[in-house]
């Protein structure tokens, strides 16, 4: 799905990008960092993180701040594309009020800043099924979420809306291993008739967020889960073109 904005086109720089990670030490922000780290379009990538993601590479900054620290205190860091990343749990937060905090009021914060510093791609990840006006929490808030980052007007918006997040995690989350193997099945069942809410690897969701940074294409994407196969496939693409110049 894609919706044309009107907004004047900055310079937009198609090499030697500097990317900067919200996210970084998470399922998918760990696999934005290595991809980005060995992708020629950027010389340097940024993570701000509340911990280190332990991946050492001269591309590599990271900039370690207190989770409850405000934003602005990076102050004027420039970059050319954002990659947000971040997310919790209901059970991990504690509280609806404490996940929507970061889920949401954060991000949005986050969005906010890196606007204000000129960066001019965004690349958000939501979730499947996000929707304002849904009946469930979550999906209401990664919904209202997506609404109020569109606000912004960055020259080009790419909102991921990925299922079940595949992959190794630092923490055990006992009832999405079990989602996984009953996603798993019940697609092979149904003949894929649950794609949309099909598991992907998180590494899919990584490729797919940096190959869409290199469309260069203004306006605002929205990237579903059954989708985001194809975008890792054409990072691939782009990989082997650039490897056969």
């Amino acid at each position: 799905m894609t919706n044309s904005m009107e907004t004047k086109k900055p310079e937009v720089e198609k090499a030697n990008k500097t990317a900067v990670i919200f996210g970084g030490t998470g399922l998918v922000g760990m696999q934005l960092l290595k991809i980005l780290a060995s992708s020629h379009y950027y010389k340097e990538v940024i993570s701000v993180s509340r911990r280190s993601a332990g991946i050492k590479h001269r591309k590599i900054r990271e900039i370690i701040i207190p989770f409850n620290a405000p934003v602005k205190e990076l102050g004027s860091l420039k970059g050319d594309d954002v990659f947000v990343a971040l997310g919790t749990t209901l059970k991990k937060a504690g509280s609806k009020e404490k996940f929507s905090a970061v889920d949401k009021d954060l991000v949005i914060e986050i969005v906010g800043w890196t606007r204000k510093n000129a960066f001019n791609q965004l690349m958000l990840v939501t979730a499947v099924g996000a929707d304002k006006d849904s009946m469930f929490f979550y999906n209401r808030v990664k919904g209202e979420l997506e609404e109020e980052i569109l606000k912004f007007d960055f020259w080009s918006t790419h909102i991921f809306r990925p299922s079940l997040l595949l992959g190794h995690r630092n923490e055990n989350r006992f009832g999405e291993s079990i989602a996984k193997v009953i996603g798993r099945g019940i697609d092979a069942i149904t003949g894929n008739l649950l794609t949309k809410y099909k598991p992907v690897e998180a590494e899919v969701v990584a490729q797919a967020m940096v190959a869409a940074a290199q469309r260069f294409e203004p306006g605002v994407f929205y990237h579903s889960s059954e989708k985001l196969q194809d975008l890792a496939d054409e990072y691939y693409r782009n990989k082997e073109l650039k490897r056969n110049q």
